[in-house]
Order: structure tokens, then C-alpha cells, then sequence
């Protein structure tokens, strides 16, 4: 635990992720920096996890991903939100936040 960054705890990305996106259309390296950014750097998602998990969202029908140009005039592919993942994030951030809620109420009792 002597590193500062923070690993992302398994089951935490997809929401991440899902999140990222809320906020407008990315590119892969958008959503990693936009999870950078809002977390104060603390949270830095590694490209080996995070391209992967992208893709998995896509094929379960949460994102939609159609082709275009980055902001560097790079092809990238650009995600977006779907209703039905808008609903997961919904569920995922209620579930997220009711496990962290546990974890602080164990870790502050006496």
C-alpha cells in the first residue's frame, strides 16, 4: 500500500467507465483522463484494462462506438451511452455507493 496511486478494485471500471461517457462522447484516452482528472489523479486506468472493458460495454449494448477524429486529427473511435446503459450506471453507482457506505461504517466502528 506505499503507492499512491490506487488500484481499481474489480467490478469499478465498467461504472467508471459508464460514467466517463455520461458526459459526452470519448475516445479511449478521453475516458481514461476524464477518470484521471475527476479523481483528483488518484485513479489512473492502465490501457490493458481499460480497451477491454470499452469493448465489453459495447458488445453487452451500454455503448455505442462509431468512428470519427480526435482532437490531435487521429481516427479514433468515439464511444457513447446507450439507454441501456445509462440505466446500468444508474444501478452501478446506486450499488457502488451503498458497498462503499458498508466498507466506511465497518472501518469507522470502534
Amino acid at each position: 500500500m506505499g503507492d499512491t496511486s490506487l488500484e481499481l478494485l474489480q467490478g469499478t471500471l465498467d461504472v467508471l467507465v459508464l460514467k466517463a461517457v455520461s458526459w459526452g462522447p470519448q475516445h479511449g484516452y478521453g475516458v481514461a483522463e476524464l477518470i484521471r482528472m475527476h479523481s483528483g489523479e488518484a485513479l489512473k486506468v492502465d490501457e490493458g484494462a481499460l480497451y477491454p472493458a470499452l469493448h465489453r460495454l459495447e458488445r453487452r449494448g451500454w455503448l455505442e462506438a462509431e468512428w470519427g477524429v480526435s482532437e490531435n486529427n487521429r481516427r479514433a473511435k468515439f464511444y457513447r451511452l446507450t439507454g441501456e446503459g445509462r440505466a446500468q450506471l444508474r444501478a452501478g453507482t446506486q450499488h457502488w455507493l451503498a458497498y462503499s457506505d458498508a466498507v466506511t461504517r465497518v472501518l469507522r466502528s470502534a
